[in-house]
């Protein structure tokens, strides 16, 4: 337990202070429909919406399963999340232009635009409390963990006393201020939350018991944690850690803030965009930072953790306060934080306070958004006033916080609420990433997909079943394929479904093509019974351009990669490497630009 001094105090408070009367300024503004309350009017530029998407991931649960995966898995280990700018750069090139045009309110209502009849109904209305209540109380519950776990280490608070205080403040700042008020605010957090973490990395790395960047790599904790890549020596690691992620994860799962074919908060973010354009730029900007420079300082305060508390039961000597249901490497984090000085800590503290105050409201919002649009005005209230709309958000942003918080007194560890949302959502990623592109897909192949993944996810982790098929010497099959199995499985339930059932009514189809103008072979059939019907679907002229979309995925992927390998090498002190990662982000920054203007995208 660290002791505050009256100027961490100050820092925390003037923090605390600026974000509720940002709340409050915005207040009357964002109360005066739905459409400002959860879209802003639908008017925000790029660069406002990428550092909101920037802060809303940073998190306070972030730096914690970083330093779970560094501790455990070495920094290889964060390929399990690298994976995901696959995903990212897919969005930013091909989906964020598609969702745009939609012009939906939230991307679940999406769902009535692309489908039709009672099963379109029934999928937005349940996938508004799958995504908005279920799984967005398991996203908050695994945040909310983080911050349990920093007061008890650092300021010797109970559980309860976090989720209160924490919560409280983010609450009544979310239900007052709402989107303009996340998006706002999120400004503020982003220069805090990096200014802190940046900070921390510095100070921790110059410790004594660290002894200084040069001594901190060349530890015998830590040398062989370094390499960026797994040991190829070793099958399982590298399968783990490195293949399933880059060859099936980043497609196939469905993942808070990586959803395949942009979703959720970051769709939110697309929707409230002035343009196409803007909502374009928001998510690249968004990815550069996301996956290329921030990871770096968590990595280090997690290096120089295996040196100070090499193990849990050094943890455990140094904070005998800590429940054992609370106990795991993710604390290494915040242990590491309780050797900073004044002033610099509570700098560190309002960066952790900004980053929990980010993400929650972000989340609140956002599942309020969904069960406010695509549940209560669509199933309940159809005629319900704005004034009203906006009550039911501010009412449903209270009681998800409350029931978020009440969960993550039950949890004990960050990757352990991440590896239960992977599975989850593994096998429904190919769907999401072909239903824009493929006529054919329907409601039902959606339900199916969603359905398959939970339960086969269900079954497969049965302690009874899991030793059966996935036990480490004698299962039927080896550790690392119960992933796969279950993407595979539910790939083939939902194109099964969706070959047996009926596709939607030409009409249906009509209209989406009309409006988001997905172009390719795969909706070739439906302009040429538009054709035959005298019905006009096309009003796009220009040449299809998913396939220069995913050659400038393919090229932002090398920049970002490289600009992330060569930020580790300056820091690890390899120069040839370091400057042959950065000769590269150059040269491939440039191809990407001349693409780039191949798209016609222009946002400054």
């Amino acid at each position: 337990m660290v002791s505050l001094s009256t100027l961490d105090y100050i820092l925390i408070s003037l923090f605390f202070l600026s974000t509720l009367l940002i709340g409050i300024f915005v207040s009357k503004k964002s109360g005066k429909n739905s459409s400002e309350f959860f879209l802003s009017g639908k008017n925000m530029p790029w660069w406002l919406l990428g550092l909101s998407m920037v802060a809303t991931t940073f998190s306070t649960d972030t730096p914690n399963l970083v330093t779970d995966i560094v501790r455990q898995n070495g920094v290889s280990g964060n390929w399990v999340w690298w994976a995901f700018l696959l995903t990212g750069l897919l969005t930013v090139f091909v989906y964020a232009k598609l969702w745009r045009k939609s012009n939906v309110d939230t991307d679940i209502e999406f769902y009535e635009l692309r489908y039709g009849g009672k099963p379109a109904r029934f999928l937005r209305g349940f996938r508004s409390v799958y995504l908005g209540v279920v799984f967005n109380i398991l996203a908050m519950a695994g945040v909310t963990l983080a911050a349990i776990k920093i007061g008890q280490v650092m300021l010797g608070l109970d559980p309860w006393q976090v989720v209160v205080s924490a919560g409280l403040i983010t609450v009544v700042f979310s239900a007052f201020g709402g989107f303009r008020g996340v998006v706002y605010t999120d400004f503020l957090l982003f220069f805090v939350a990096m200014a802190g973490a940046i900070g921390a990395a510095y100070y921790i790395v110059n410790l004594p018991e660290v002894g200084g960047l040069d001594a901190l790599l060349v530890h015998k904790n830590v040398a062989d944690k370094l390499s960026f890549f797994p040991d190829f020596s070793d099958t399982n690691s590298l399968i783990t850690l490195l293949i399933i992620p880059l060859a099936v994860q980043w497609w196939s799962s469905w993942y808070p803030g990586a959803e395949p074919g942009g979703g959720g908060y970051i769709a939110q973010r697309m929707l409230a965009a002035k343009n196409e354009n803007h909502a374009i730029g928001a998510t690249f900007f968004f990815n550069i930072m996301h996956y290329a420079l921030r990871p770096w300082p968590w990595i280090i305060v997690a290096l120089a953790s295996l040196v100070v508390f090499p193990d849990l039961q050094s943890i455990k000597q140094a904070f005998p306060n800590i429940a054992d249901d609370k106990l795991g490497h993710d604390l290494a984090y915040s242990a590491m934080l309780t050797k900073l000085p004044s002033g610099l800590l509570g700098l560190v503290l309002a960066s952790l306070v900004a980053a929990y105050m980010s993400t929650i409201s972000t989340h609140l919002n956002w599942g309020a958004s969904y069960v406010v649009n695509d549940l209560y005005k669509q199933q309940i209230e159809p005629n319900a006033s704005e004034k009203k709309l906006v009550l039911v958000g501010r009412i449903t942003t209270v009681v998800l916080m409350v029931i978020s918080a009440l969960l993550a007194l039950q949890l004990t560890d960050a990757m352990q609420l991440f590896s239960l949302i992977l599975m989850f959502g593994a096998g429904t990623g190919l769907l999401f990433i072909l239903r824009w592109f493929w006529w054919r897909i329907n409601a039902w192949s959606e339900i199916s997909a969603m359905v398959s993944s939970g339960v086969i996810s269900l079954i497969f982790n049965q302690s009874s079943v899991h030793q059966f098929l996935f036990n480490v010497n004698d299962g039927v099959f080896p550790v690392w394929s119960k992933y796969p199995l279950i993407v595979g499985i539910t790939t083939f339930v939902w194109l099964l479904v969706t070959y047996i059932t009926q596709p939607e009514s030409n009409s249906v189809l009509f209209n989406f093509y009309r409006k988001t103008q997905p172009g390719g072979p795969g909706w070739k059939q439906i302009i040429v019974k538009a054709n035959a019907q005298s019905v006009e679907v096309v009003t796009d002229t220009q040449p299809w351009n998913l396939p220069t979309g995913i050659l400038a995925m393919l090229l932002g992927c090398v920049v970002i990669y490289s600009c992330l390998f060569a930020t580790g090498f300056w820091i690890y002190g390899d120069y040839n490497n370091a400057l042959l990662t950065s000769g590269i982000v150059i040269v491939f920054t440039v191809l990407l630009i001349r693409i780039w203007k191949r798209i016609k995208v222009n946002v400054f």
